[in-house]
């Protein structure tokens, strides 16, 4: 992403409330409760130094702490002695006081400023200390963390590019990724940490450089994945990683668990999430959700900034056969691209163009694809459907903005809308003109067939576009790379609409969002598998959904979409599952 860009979705968020701003997300009882248990477990296997060293690097306002002491409390003769940063003055004297009337012999230092910074000041980014570095503070035996989720569109770039340049971190950085590195500073060798994160670290590509320093720093002994068991207020899926310090000890693949909502009939009940991950299957808690819990290793694809699944015996084998039927990829077609963004879409995108005087109107208008007329195969036909002002052309193979001259009624429209346009600073400092969008794609593009997904949905969402329409950026669209081989495309689509591509999506990514709804981020959709094209079997896919694409909506399309959809799962030498939503 373009400096400029990176701009204006910096600006989106420069409204944010206070708590949203600092990631002040405190730890509800029953997590902090379940964190604090994992690690006293596993410190009983430990030989463990007394006075016994804690930190918590974002205190809040005790919760973690509170709880791994009254579980610690039981031990006989330990001695412990807490220390503590927090930036909020408020929410550090409620901690101090909660720790002080609950365990008076405990002897507390809490500060009242960034760990960060004391981890850049004493230790260095990664350990690397200058010579006039002031004296390495003794580290800690035990590390209990909530870490503030602050995106890097909240924090400012210049912010995640300082953090990103002091703890070695590169593409986006979330502030906890900062505070993961900073806790492997700071914990001995033996030591044990509990840390709740987001769970995006696991799959994105951001979060590659954060996975590589965790294999490299800790030695990762479990991982949970808690998805959307909605245990805090604010949409974050947690995860809590338990790891043990870096002491040369090679170790096993560390454990995953992992539970996701679903609509699956239970075969056994529990208390609560939490309780639930004591289990296996499908687990049905008193307020009438249901969760598929599951137990593996977890795997990286051999890599250490590979993308984090659960590994289970019958997981493995189900994508061992898929690649054993692989052809190819959704990348092999072509790459896929988002759709266009305008950075002003209510100048821009309208959808009553008409009721503007024929003389006024623009000239430059075309159609536009958006998630409004999303449907698998064939776009919907809106009453009012969207067009959008595309100020754009290639001439000499380049592309370019038009000359407004030969286009009076599009640049008289675009002259009343100036104000808006330039107040779009980075568009002009970026050497463009005022009235262009700011991610226009391909215009030479627009006119080939393309097939076009939902970026965020239940189930997924993949049509054939014809018509020659813009994609707008809230989608992503895909063009062959050789026009000669556009059946890839119905190919694709078969694929990508089938629940075949659901249950892959779970078993390799497993990103997903509340009320089961997943991610198709290109950098999972190009990793969808391809069956053979010139098969017997695909030639038919293909055939039937160009069929189904010409007789959308009826009884037949719906029945066509059940044959394919068992074609596919044949194609991968598969039988039909119903994946969990």
């Amino acid at each position: 992403m373009s400096a400029g860009n990176k701009a204006v979705r910096a600006r989106r968020y420069t409204t944010v409330p206070k708590e949203k701003a600092g990631g002040a997300t405190y730890t509800p009882k029953i997590l902090a409760d379940f964190v604090a248990r994992k690690i006293v477990e596993f410190s009983n296997q430990l030989s463990l130094n007394c006075p016994l060293r804690v930190l918590d690097p974002a205190v809040g306002d005790g919760e973690l702490l509170v709880s791994l002491l009254r579980q610690l409390a039981d031990r006989p003769g330990l001695s412990i002695k807490v220390s503590g940063f927090e930036t909020d003055q408020a929410a550090l004297s409620i901690a101090a006081g909660r720790l002080g009337q609950r365990f008076p012999t405990v002897e507390v230092d809490f500060e009242s400023g960034s760990f960060l910074e004391f981890v850049l000041e004493h230790f260095g980014a990664d350990g690397n200390r200058s010579l006039f570095s002031p004296p390495v503070p003794e580290t800690y035996d035990i590390v209990i963390a909530n870490p503030p989720y602050v995106r890097t569109q909240i924090m400012g770039t210049a912010q995640a590019r300082r953090l990103a340049q002091q703890f070695g971190l590169s593409g986006r950085v979330d502030l906890y990724y900062a505070f993961i590195l900073g806790i492997a500073q700071v914990l001995k060798p033996q030591g044990i940490a509990g840390i709740i994160v987001s769970n995006r670290f696991m799959t994105t590509r951001s979060g590659a450089s954060v996975r590589q320093y965790l294999f490299k720093r800790f030695n990762i002994r479990h991982v949970w994945d808690l998805g959307d068991t909605k245990l805090f207020d604010a949409a974050v899926l947690p995860a809590v990683l338990l790891v043990k310090g870096k002491n040369g000890h090679k170790l096993e693949a560390p454990t995953f668990t992992s539970i996701y909502e679903t609509s699956e009939l239970s075969n056994t009940t529990a208390t609560d999430p939490i309780t639930a991950l004591a289990g296996e299957g499908v687990i049905r808690v008193p307020d009438g959700r249901r969760f598929r819990v599951q137990h593996g290793k977890l795997d990286t694809s051999g890599t250490s900034g590979g993308v984090w699944r659960i590994a289970t015996e019958a997981v493995d084998t189900w994508l061992a056969t898929v690649e054993a039927h692989r052809w190819g990829t959704f990348r092999d077609i072509g790459r896929i691209r988002v759709g266009v963004k305008t950075c002003a879409d209510k100048v821009f995108i309208r959808n009553d163009w008409e009721t503007l005087p024929e003389a006024a109107r623009p000239e430059l208008l075309k159609p536009l694809t958006s998630h409004h007329i999303a449907r698998r195969f064939k776009p919907s036909i809106s009453d009012r459907p969207s067009q959008i002002l595309y100020p754009h052309e290639v001439v000499q193979g380049h592309r370019c903005a038009v000359d407004l001259a030969k286009y009076p009624g599009s640049r008289a429209y675009l002259e009343a809308h100036r104000p808006a346009l330039e107040a779009r600073s980075y568009v002009i400092e970026a050497g463009r003109e005022w009235y262009e969008i700011w991610v226009p794609q391909d215009p030479n593009a627009w006119a080939l067939p393309k097939l076009v997904f939902r970026d965020i949905a239940e189930e997924p969402t993949f049509w054939i576009d014809l018509n020659g329409s813009i994609v707008n950026g809230d989608c992503y669209w895909l063009i062959c790379q050789k026009p000669t081989q556009t059946d890839l495309l119905w190919l694709a689509a078969a694929v990508g609409n089938s629940t075949f591509v659901e249950r892959f999506y779970d078993h390799r990514f497993h990103n997903k969002l509340y009320a089961g709804r997943r991610r198709f981020m290109a950098q999972y959709v190009e990793k969808f598998p391809m069956p053979d094209p010139q098969s017997p079997l695909c030639r038919a896919i293909i055939a039937k959904a160009k069929r189904i694409y010409e007789c959308i909506p009826s009884p037949e399309a719906n029945r066509l979409q059940n044959e394919l959809n068992t074609m596919v799962w044949e194609a991968f030498g598969l039988v039909v599952e119903e994946p969990g939503r």
